[in-house]
C-alpha cells in the first residue's frame, strides 16, 4: 500500500459528511432535525397501497433492468401530460435507484478524466463528488443573493467555460436555495450549451414542488436542448417516499444507452415492488399533486415566519424543502453550537460551495410536520446577539 492511506487521492477531500456529523449531533443532544430533507410523514396512502399490493402480488425478484414497463410508461405519459414532452418509454426511459444513482451514472457516463464540469452553487453534495469519482473537475457559477432572490451573472457562466468543458449540471429547482430557474436564465444557459456543444444534466427532483405559482421548466423542453439534456427526476421529493429509492433519467436513446452502460454495474436493478407504485403515483390527478405542493407552502410559511419574527435574516424559497438564513456569522460554528443551545440541527450551506460565499448561510429543513415546527421555533426563541456575532443565539 502507498501513500497516506488506501482510499484514492481523488477522494481524499471527500470525508464523513455534514449530515451524519449533523444527525450524529441531533441523536446526543435530543435536538429536532431540521439538517437532512426528508419528510416525518408518508405519502399518499394510494401509493403506499399499491406498494403492498405488487408485495403481495410477488413483484419481488429482480426487476427489468431498465424498469419495470409500466413505470416507464408512467413516466414517459408524466414527461407528455407536464411539459408536452414526447419520449419513447423503451428506449428514452431509464428507472434507476433514486436521483442520486442517476447523477453519478450520467456523470460517470459522460465525462472523461480531465473534462470539466460547470454547476452552480451552493451545490447538492453529491455532484462533486460524481465528478471527482469520473475523474473530472469541476467549475462553479456563484449564485449570489438579491434581496429575497438568488441569480447568476450570465459573464460568470460564460467565464467557466474552456475547451475542456464537457456538460453543465444544473439543479431546478434548486437545492439549498430553493431557487426555481426561469425560462429566462434557462434560456441563457441553454444558449451556452448550444454554442459550446455541451451537454446539460439536470436534476429536477423538486419538480413538483414549486411555491406561490411558480412554474417549473424543464431545461429539455427549450429550442435545441432535447438532444442534449439529460433529465433526472425520482418519486421520493414528489411522494414523500425518499427511502424508496425510486428516480429515472429521461433523453435521447443515445444518452440513456450511455447512462444505462454504467448503471447496470453500480447497483442494476431496485424497488421491485415500488416501481408499479410510482407508476400508480405517477398518475394520480392534478389535484394531488397541487396539494403536496400547498401543504408544503404552509410549511415553509411556518417556518419561514417563526425565523423571521426571531429577527432573522430568512431568504423565503420559491420551491424545495428548503429555506436559508443569512445569519451574519460563522455558519459553521453555529449549527455546531445550535444542538447544544437550542436543541434544534441545521446545515451549514458553506458545504455546498467551493468559494467562501457562503459562509454566512444556514439551511433550515421544513418538511416536517406543523407540530414539529412549532416546537423548533419555540426552542430557537430567546435573545438574539447583534453586531460581529449577529445571529448567534445566545
Amino acid at each position: 500500500m502507498t501513500g497516506s492511506g488506501p482510499l484514492v487521492e481523488r477522494m481524499s477531500s471527500f470525508g464523513t459528511t455534514i449530515f451524519a456529523e449533523m444527525s450524529a449531533l441531533a441523536l446526543r443532544t435530543g435536538s429536532i432535525n431540521l439538517g437532512q430533507g426528508f419528510p416525518d410523514t408518508d405519502g399518499p396512502s394510494e401509493v403506499l397501497q399499491a406498494a403492498v399490493d405488487a408485495i403481495n402480488a410477488g413483484q419481488n425478484q429482480y426487476p427489468p433492468g431498465i424498469g419495470v414497463p409500466a413505470l416507464r410508461q408512467a413516466i414517459a405519459a408524466h414527461q407528455l401530460r407536464f411539459y408536452g414532452q414526447s419520449v419513447d418509454p423503451d428506449t428514452e426511459v431509464l428507472v434507476t435507484a433514486g436521483a442520486t444513482e442517476a447523477i453519478a451514472a450520467s456523470i460517470l457516463a459522460l465525462v472523461e478524466p480531465g473534462d470539466e464540469v460547470v454547476m452552480f452553487e451552493p451545490y447538492y453534495d453529491s455532484y462533486a463528488a460524481c465528478v471527482a469519482l469520473a475523474g473530472g473537475r469541476r467549475r462553479v457559477v456563484t449564485l449570489h443573493r438579491d434581496g429575497q432572490r438568488w441569480i447568476f451573472d450570465p459573464a460568470e457562466l460564460r467565464a467557466a467555460i474552456t475547451s475542456k468543458t464537457r456538460l453543465i449540471l444544473l439543479n431546478t429547482p434548486h437545492n439549498p436555495t430553493g431557487k426555481v430557474f426561469s425560462r429566462s436564465e434557462l434560456s441563457t444557459i441553454a444558449a451556452v450549451a448550444c454554442e459550446y456543444d455541451l451537454l446539460v444534466v439536470a436534476d429536477e427532483v423538486y419538480e413538483h414542488l414549486t411555491f406561490d405559482g411558480l412554474p417549473h421548466v424543464p431545461i429539455a423542453t427549450l429550442p435545441d436542448m432535447a438532444e442534449r439534456t439529460v433529465t433526472i427526476s425520482s418519486a421520493g421529493k414528489t411522494f414523500s417516499v425518499t427511502g424508496w429509492k425510486i428516480g429515472w433519467v429521461v433523453s435521447t436513446a443515445e444518452l440513456v444507452t450511455a447512462v444505462k452502460t454504467v448503471k447496470q454495474f453500480l447497483t442494476y436493478v431496485s424497488g421491485a415492488p415500488f416501481q408499479p407504485a410510482v407508476a400508480h403515483g405517477l398518475a394520480l390527478p392534478d389535484a394531488t399533486y397541487g396539494e403536496v405542493a400547498r401543504n408544503l407552502q404552509q410549511q415553509r410559511d411556518l417556518l419561514c415566519d417563526g425565523l423571521t419574527k426571531l429577527g432573522l435574516d430568512v431568504i423565503r424559497p420559491q420551491a424545495t424543502y428548503f429555506a436559508t438564513v443569512d445569519i451574519g456569522a460563522d455558519a459553521l460554528q453555529f449549527c455546531r453550537e445550535l444542538p447544544e443551545k437550542h436543541g434544534v440541527v441545521a446545515i451549514p450551506s458553506r458545504v455546498f460551495y467551493d468559494t467562501d460565499a457562503g459562509s454566512r448561510y444556514v439551511r433550515f429543513a421544513f418538511c416536517k410536520r406543523p407540530d414539529v415546527l412549532v416546537r423548533a421555533i419555540e426552542r430557537l426563541s430567546g435573545p438574539w446577539e447583534s453586531n460581529e456575532t449577529a445571529g448567534r443565539i445566545s
